[in-house]
Formats: structure tokens, sequence, C-alpha cells
């Protein structure tokens, strides 16, 4: 599959609400989100869908307060597209945002770290404190 075909867009009327569901419960951190849940994360974040054609095959979201930091979260690629860069398409797609520029980005991985190593992120252990709810 060629990748040209793709395309990421951060208009959020683009998303479709079910295909974001379905790409999250393929996530070990948002298996269990609920639909309400989903719905409110995406109406408080920058928003990124991966499309082939018309389907909706990526997502990713960024929290930001735009003077000092932003959040990289969320980021999912469905796993029958996995393996041909789209990954690396929607973190440089949201790297290119200029509202984003001059801002401390963070973000957390279990397993990814390849991916956001290649968009300038660096492990930095030991710093990052987490209260669940």
């Amino acid at each position: 599959m060629d990748i040209t075909n793709f395309y990421v867009s951060n208009e959020k009327s683009k998303l479709r609400l079910e295909a974001v569901k379905a790409l999250l419960q393929q996530a070990y951190w948002a298996k269990t989100r609920s639909e309400e849940t989903i719905i409110k994360s995406i109406e408080n974040s920058i928003c990124y869908g991966v499309f082939y054609n018309d389907i909706q095959v990526g997502f990713g979201r960024v929290v930001t307060d735009y003077s000092t930091v932003y959040w990289i979260c969320d980021i999912i690629i469905d796993v029958n597209y996995r393996g041909l860069g789209l990954g690396k398409l929607l973190m440089e797609n949201i790297m290119a945002d200029k509202g984003l520029e001059g801002l401390l980005g963070i973000l957390a991985t279990k397993d990814a770290h390849g991916l956001y190593e290649k968009s300038g992120f660096q492990k930095e252990p030991f710093k990052m404190m987490m209260k669940t709810r």
C-alpha cells in the first residue's frame, strides 16, 4: 500500500467518532474509555486524523496552553495499517503546527520510543510524576 494515498487532517469535522472509539479500543492505555470521555477529550484538544480516502485509520491529540507546554497523547494507527509509516506521518504533521513552536513537548509511552525519537523527543526517566483519578 502506497503511503501517498493517506493524508492527515486536524479538522475535527472530519473525525469519525466510531472510528476513534475503535482505534482507542486497540490501545492498551484507552481500551476502557467511555464514549462520553472520548467526546470530551476531542472537544478539549487539537485532534488529528489519518485518512485513507474517507476511511479514518489513525488518530492523535495534543493538549496545550499555547504558551509553555503541549502534551501529545492518544497516537494510534489501526492495526491493519501499521508498518506503513503512518505514525511517522502523523507525528510530522503534529510537529509542523506553528502554534507548538518553542513550547516544551511532553508525552508518555511504554513501547513507541523510536517513533517519538524521530520527532526529537528524548527519554527523561524519573522526572515525571502521576496521580491516578
